[in-house]
Parts: C-alpha cells; sequence; structure tokens
C-alpha cells in the first residue's frame, strides 16, 4: 500500500460509515429493508476499508480521525437532510473535537 493509499482509504471509509448514519433514520428502526440494507452495507465496508488503514496508519491516529470527522460530517447531514440545528453548546463541543483532531495530527504518528 503506497504512502497516500491508506488516506484515500480512510476518506472512503469515514465517508460510508456515514452514509449508513445517516440512513438510520430513514430504515425507522431498521424496519424498511431499502435503508436498512443501505446502513448495513456502509457499516460493512466501512469496516473493511478500516481494517486495511489500520494496518498502515497508528490505531490512535486513525480513530480519531475518523470519529472527528464522521461527527462533523454526521451533524453536517443532520442540518442540511433532516433541518437539525445544533446548538451554541453543540457547536463548541464539536468545535472542541475538530480542535482535538487537529492536535492529534500536528503531533506526528505515535
Amino acid at each position: 500500500m503506497t504512502p497516500s493509499h491508506p488516506w484515500l482509504l480512510l476518506g472512503l471509509a469515514i465517508a460510508a460509515e456515514v452514509l449508513g448514519t445517516s440512513c438510520l433514520r430513514l430504515s425507522t428502526g431498521m424496519t424498511r429493508p431499502g435503508p436498512t440494507l443501505l446502513v448495513l452495507a456502509s457499516y460493512a465496508v466501512a469496516m473493511v476499508l478500516m481494517a486495511r488503514v489500520v494496518l498502515v496508519l497508528p490505531l490512535g491516529l486513525t480513530y480519531a480521525i475518523w470519529s472527528g470527522l464522521g461527527i462533523v460530517a454526521t451533524v453536517t447531514v443532520g442540518v442540511l437532510a433532516y433541518g437539525q440545528i445544533p446548538t451554541a453548546g453543540q457547536l463548541v463541543g464539536l468545535a472542541l473535537i475538530v480542535a482535538g483532531v487537529v492536535i492529534v495530527n500536528l503531533n506526528g504518528p505515535a
């Protein structure tokens, strides 16, 4: 795997996880087959990609990026697709998550 390849896979894994999470609401508690299959398939793709990424990148770094960017992307989908507007306190929390991801990345590999 080339040095830049795991970063691409990580981005795709985050996108797959955000897609799956975003479709949870559409699945109506996993009772609608189409959205439920999309949720399960998206999570499966995300896990397979993450399993490949952690062979190259440090686990802690990978998970910090995965969770931080995934949370921000999922909140963005919530705002755009479902009209769920975060409170001021929630926005501060999101900013702290992003700051944490940046700090982890600026301090190099574990």
